[in-house]
């Protein structure tokens, strides 16, 4: 009996798979092959449909070596294969397939807030365990097929031979079947904050001189690497997305083209001295995602990402509430008025006296006065909540680069009265949202999150902007390394300790964490509102980011601009807004986010009060969303249905050469009437010279009614439909 037992456990042992293994998704058509190449590479093929989407590719990872008693040094240059790399570093080369286990998943989970009340998340699972006799060391790759696309991670149990090890380099192959069309980003180590270029794969070397603006805090990653969400198009008209999900405890992905072999490959932020993960078994690395579909809506569609996620981790959410909000921000970044309480810090020396210049500036938008009539506003209108930025001290030392640590996060400026504010806004019913710029000193912001966090219960503000503005304090670290990525997560859940809702600006790009923690109510993570008032989005802009910044979570835009020359607010700022006035209504349903924002002044707003009713109707949080039409640069159109009524809103964002919608109401009930409020560009509108021309009309619809609705030139429409 005991010569049994061993026997059997040694043909387990040594009886490894040569066959490719197969795995099909749900509905049967997605199609994954999964083997070792002849090398003992991992390798993998994804088809759609019978077509190929991604060609055989290889998977592993490269780990740091010992060299000479030293750790080597960081080379993102370094070409690896199998003949250049040290089979101690190699968790690429010379594996087996030792065993294989399938899996089948189908449930619907509620959200908190979200595109719709609840998700259906269904897929087929292989789980393939990898070992390499060599090392005697086990690598697992768990892949995951939707009815949407594929999904795959690394997972190394607990071993004997592989407990801590330090990451080089991840390998991950992406190998395409063509020169596709592409919508991208530079590949960058500290900001998303660049516009969209589209090109043919084959054209990312050439044009990514002119995709960098100059920025000091942009670091380029190399003239072939690009960030994700990566939107791609094939030539036979396949959508394709590559970008990861659930990343936690790792550093973020790039994709490094080589045009040779039409492949991407995977690439890691470095932190300060180039590695790239230090980690501990057991360890799941986050999930790899491809998004496949025949249209442009099946990607705006997909719910991959944050199917992929853990399910959420806070017991009582009761606290977690979406928001409308005004704010003080919109002066400042115009330039009318100032986040500092004096003119910038200055030294002039005069014989042997220093001089500072701290006199108040008489511009400072975050005064008590100001502020009160904020609030006032957002009474008057039904917005839940003030955001005020330039509130606390410390804004002229980090304008005059004076110092590393500046903000202490409960010190007001002497014309701020912190409690008379909490007191006015309680009793007006409006909520206040705290701003923390940290100044990217992250170990600054930790020592004084929980004081700073007990600041915000002790005085009414249930949310928080955090910012992360500049250079990652300590020097050398990047804003999406392992060690910064914890960062954002461990503040994260300290505010939920403390029932505090986060929006975290310059912060890395979301990859599907707010399913998990669900009080990460919002991020931006790319280029937002702002830069119309820094010379300008590109028109397109907003056709874009759906198909990519939005597929990891829901971004903070900061929509709502009314006055589109922004010389008007501020005569020594020359910027315009691209985008019509109407489509700034069409994106509080097109770019989604639980956090909304009414971005413009109040008295902009005040000048157009038929076209603000939008804004005041338009909800935060939806029970359904339908995609009716979406090409990734040309245009998007979406309908929503309100969480807590019977009424839809439809929004529609296009590009620079305008687009004609031919809409249907079928996704109305059946036996039901709707009055249709239509906001919608006039006939001489244009994003460049009559921004502002539009026109509203109401109109009797149902789920037979079809409309056609013209867009100028970045513009757009927006449509409330109420049940009757």
């Amino acid at each position: 009996m005991k010569k049994t037992c061993l026997l059997t456990i040694v043909i387990s042992v040594l009886s490894f798979i040569a066959h490719a293994q197969t795995l099909k998704s749900p509905d049967g058509r997605f199609q994954l092959n999964v083997s070792v190449d002849q090398q003992g590479r991992p390798v993998y093929e994804l088809s759609f449909d019978g077509k190929p989407v991604i060609l055989r590719s290889g998977l592993g990872l490269e780990l740091k070596k010992e060299v000479e008693g030293k750790q080597e040094t960081f080379d993102n240059t370094k070409h690896t294969d199998a003949s250049t790399i040290d089979e101690k570093a190699d968790l690429m080369y010379g594996f087996q397939i030792k065993s294989t286990k399938t899996d089948t998943f189908d449930e619907t989970w509620k959200t908190v807030w979200g595109e719709e009340d609840e998700i259906r998340n269904h897929y087929n699972e292989l789980l393939v365990s990898f070992y390499q006799p060599k090392n005697d060391r086990t690598m697992d790759i768990r892949f995951r097929l939707f009815n949407d696309g594929l999904a795959f991670r690394y997972e190394f149990p607990d071993q004997k031979n592989l407990t801590y090890f330090i990451i080089k380099e991840e390998h991950t192959q992406f190998a395409l079947t063509g020169d596709h069309t592409a919508w991208w980003i530079p590949g960058d180590f500290d900001t998303q904050e660049y516009s969209y270029t589209m090109s043919k794969l084959s054209q990312i070397r050439g044009k990514m001189k002119d995709a960098i603006t100059p920025n000091s805090s942009q670091t380029p990653a190399g003239p072939t690497c690009v960030q994700t969400a990566l939107m791609m198009k094939s030539d036979d008209g396949l959508y394709i997305n590559i970008h990861e999900a659930a990343c936690v405890d790792y550093a973020t992905m790039h994709l490094n083209y080589n045009e040779g072999t039409r492949t991407f490959e995977s690439l890691l932020t470095p932190d300060a001295i180039g590695d790239k993960g230090y980690i501990q078994t057991p360890f799941n690395s986050p999930w790899r995602t491809v998004i496949v579909g025949h249209a442009g809506t099946d990607i705006l569609a997909s719910r991959m990402t944050l199917n992929l996620n853990e399910p959420c981790k806070i017991e009582d959410t009761s606290w977690i509430k979406p928001v409308k909000y005004i704010g003080v921000w919109w002066d400042m970044i115009t330039n009318r008025s100032h986040w500092a309480y004096t003119d910038a810090l200055t030294s002039v020396k005069l014989g042997q006296t220093d001089y500072t210049k701290t006199k108040p500036s008489g511009r400072h938008a975050a005064n008590t006065a100001n502020v009160k009539h904020y609030i006032d506003f957002a009474a008057q209108h039904g917005f839940d909540a003030v955001l005020v930025e330039g509130w606390n001290q410390g804004w002229e030392d980090w304008f005059g680069h004076e110092k590393d640590f500046v903000f202490d996060f409960v010190s007001p400026y002497p014309d701020f009265d912190v409690a008379a504010i909490r007191d006015y806004a309680k009793a007006k019913g409006v909520k206040m949202i705290m701003h923390h710029e940290t100044s990217s000193s992250v170990r600054n912001y930790e020592r004084h999150l929980d004081q700073a966090y007990q600041f915000m219960v002790d005085n009414g503000y249930p949310a928080v902007k955090s910012g992360y503005v500049g250079n990652i304090v300590p020097h050398g670290e990047h804003h999406y390394s392992q060690w910064i990525n914890n960062h954002y997560l461990y503040c994260v859940k300290k505010a939920a300790d403390y029932h505090i809702m986060v929006n975290a600006h310059e912060a890395v790009r979301p990859t599907g964490l707010c399913r998990t923690y669900p009080n990460l109510i919002g991020n931006e993570s790319a280029r937002g509102t702002e830069y119309e008032a820094f010379g300008g989005n590109t028109v397109d802009h907003t056709t874009i980011l759906p198909f990519t910044r939005l597929i990891g979570g829901p971004m903070d835009y900061t929509p709502g601009i009314f006055e589109m020359d922004i010389s008007k607010m501020s005569p020594d700022n020359s910027s315009k807004a691209r985008t019509t006035l109407a489509r700034q209504l069409a994106l509080y349903v097109t770019l989604y986010s639980p956090l909304q924002m009414a971005a413009d002044v109040p008295e902009n707003y005040e000048r157009f009060m038929d076209a603000f009713q939008f804004i005041k109707d338009v909800p935060v949080d939806w029970k359904r969303t339908v995609y009716l039409e979406a090409e990734p640069g040309d245009y998007v159109t979406i309908a929503r249905k309100d969480k807590n009524s019977e009424n839809w809103f439809v929004g529609s964002t296009v590009d620079e050469n305008g687009h004609t919608t031919q809409l249907t109401f079928d996704f109305l009930d059946k036996d039901a009437s709707y009055e249709a409020t239509i906001y919608q560009d006039a006939e001489n509108a244009h994003w460049q010279d009559n921004p502002q021309a539009y026109k509203i009309y109401k109109k009797k619809v149902d789920s037979k009614t079809k409309l056609k609705i013209k867009s100028a030139p970045g513009g757009g429409f927006a449509i409330k439909l109420t049940k009757i």
